[in-house]
């Protein structure tokens, strides 16, 4: 019995050894870059927000501020007393809804045709689809605006809505994650008589949760922050997104207010922030399920 007592302990060393490897410690510096990664993701956002209860005066300060010597909420006071609050949020609201309502439908249609079925001129579509991910935006801007103006469109809903239903992204995104839905499953289906439009509600759609919310915020994210787009199609003031009306309310022909701009950038990241924050397990899902590193 007590022969066999130095052989346990000596097998239990090699294993504590085996679990903690030598130079273990020595990652303390990924932990030095992750912290400042971190600090240099947070910082722009931490500086936004106790800008935003700042005066002026103190942002324009050099040596610059970190804490407010005066914190104030009157930025965002005036920012809802002088500006038709109301009416831009539900501006961005309905444009960002619509946007996102429809990439979500037809992309995954799109992507599930790509990944499921079979018809001439499939590679060629999807070749199609990857190269027009290559084009920058600003290269169809000018394009775009004249289709849109040709149709009458400007000034209009539509106008900000329509160009934008359906995005190449999305579509690779959704044929990424339905191409790894076992065909077995649909052929199952097939066989006991449904159609293919009952397959894609019924079976495909509830199986691509994490890839759907992955979809939304990035979409809903790049609407609810257009500015460019907003800026030329919207004419009149009724028709101002949140993010157009801050910026040309925030900016006078003197100087630019940049308390003003700072609460309002806090007012327009709150809704994306809690979107997210609604959705981020299963975007993380998402982004790991759909091979996108």
């Amino acid at each position: 019995m007590s022969t066999l007592a130095p052989a346990r302990n000596s097998s239990s060393a090699d294993i504590s050894t085996q679990s903690h490897p030598r130079g273990g410690g020595s990652g303390w510096w990924l932990y030095v870059l992750l912290g400042i990664g971190i600090l240099l993701l947070v910082g722009p956002f931490i500086w936004m927000v106790l800008g935003s209860i700042k005066t002026t005066g103190e942002l324009r300060q050099v040596p610059p501020t970190w804490l407010p010597q005066n914190p104030t909420l009157s930025n965002y006071t005036e920012l809802l007393d002088r500006l038709n609050f109301a009416r831009f949020f539900l501006n961005s609201a309905v444009v960002a809804a619509a946007v996102t309502a429809g990439n979500v439908i037809f992309c995954s249609m799109l992507g599930y045709a790509l990944a499921k079925l079979q018809f001439p001129g499939k590679r060629i579509l999807f070749a199609v689809v990857l190269g027009t991910l290559m084009v920058p935006a600003i290269v169809t801007f000018m394009p775009l605006f004249v289709l849109v103006a040709n149709l009458n469109l400007v000034n209009t809903h539509a106008g900000l809505i329509l160009p934008f239903l359906v995005g190449a992204f999305g579509v690779f995104l959704m044929r990424q994650f339905i191409g790894g839905i076992p065909d077995e499953l649909l052929d199952a289906a097939r066989v006991d008589g449904a159609g293919e439009h009952y397959i894609f509600w019924r079976i495909v759609m509830p199986l691509c949760g994490p890839a759907i919310a992955t979809l939304t915020i990035l979409t809903f994210l790049g609407s609810w922050n257009s500015f460019l787009w907003p800026l030329v199609v919207a004419n009149t003031e009724d028709m101002y997104t949140l993010p157009v009306a801050i910026a040309l309310f925030a900016t006078g022909q003197q100087e630019t207010n940049i308390a003003l701009l700072m609460a309002g950038s806090v007012v327009v990241i709150l809704p994306v922030l809690i979107v997210f924050i609604l959705l981020q397990r299963y975007f993380t899902q998402g982004i790991a399920m759909t091979g996108i590193k």
